[in-house]
């Protein structure tokens, strides 16, 4: 019928169509490819250089068997030797803290007088050592001076004796902010010792028991051997 409306009566309007338009994917370039691929490659090199210092660590610290005990003192976390610690040698020449890294390290710290205690210190220092046997090669000893004062000639002589004791000079509230005594005790105190990558992360007690400290270094050892070798 020539005027009529053809939709039905109540009929709701009919909506307009609605385009969508997707964005086409950029192709990646092969300069691209090359930095993704090269980036993810370094990636994988570095996890596995990490690795087994990562697991030798989740074993010490973490895997530890029923029973078992440590005789001194785990710092964790470990602390790592401050790049900016301020090393002397005798002659006052400077020496930089990194060149300490990649031995093990028996630290012992105090005055240059180093009375019958800081040489009883440095005795066990050099006994512990040697009671590694074959490992021993892998373990450096060091007497961090904390004054100016001159060393006697004998004193000297002995810690210049082969093995030789590697001995700088530092302030000492600069490596009080490295190396902490247990509570009540003096800085002098204790024998430190340092992880090849030059974390301080185990503190023995005062007067110790060479044995007792011998296993726990021994263990240290053998946990890092897949890692460590002598030498730096």
């Amino acid at each position: 019928m020539s005027g009529s409306n053809s939709s039905s009566p109540g009929a709701a309007p009919a909506e307009p169509v609605a385009l969508t338009v997707h964005s086409l994917p950029v192709p990646e370039l092969p300069e691209q490819r090359r930095t993704r691929r090269g980036r993810l490659q370094m990636l994988l090199v570095l996890a596995a250089c990490a690795a087994p210092v990562i697991a030798s660590y989740f074993s010490y610290y973490v895997v530890r068997p029923e029973g078992r005990s440590n005789y001194a003192d785990l710092i964790d976390p470990p602390r790592a030797l401050p790049d900016a610690l301020p090393l002397r040698d005798l002659d006052g020449r400077a020496v930089p803290a990194g060149s300490l890294k990649g031995q093990w390290l028996l630290v012992v710290v105090g005055p240059a007088s180093c009375d019958a205690a800081c040489e009883q210190r440095l005795f066990l220092q050099r006994q512990l050592r040697e009671m590694t046997g074959r490992e021993r090669e892998r373990i450096d000893k060091l007497w961090l001076v904390t004054d100016d004062t001159p060393l006697r000639p004998e004193l000297l002589a002995a810690v210049r004796a082969a093995p030789a004791v590697t001995v700088l000079r530092a302030p000492r509230e600069a490596v009080a902010a490295w190396l902490a005594p247990a509570a009540g005790s003096s800085l002098d105190t204790h024998l430190y010792v340092v992880d090849p990558m030059g974390q301080w992360m185990m503190r023995t007690p005062a007067d110790p028991e060479p044995a007792k400290l011998k296993r726990d270094l021994e263990r240290l050892l053998r946990a890092s051997a897949s890692w460590d070798r002598a030498g730096r």
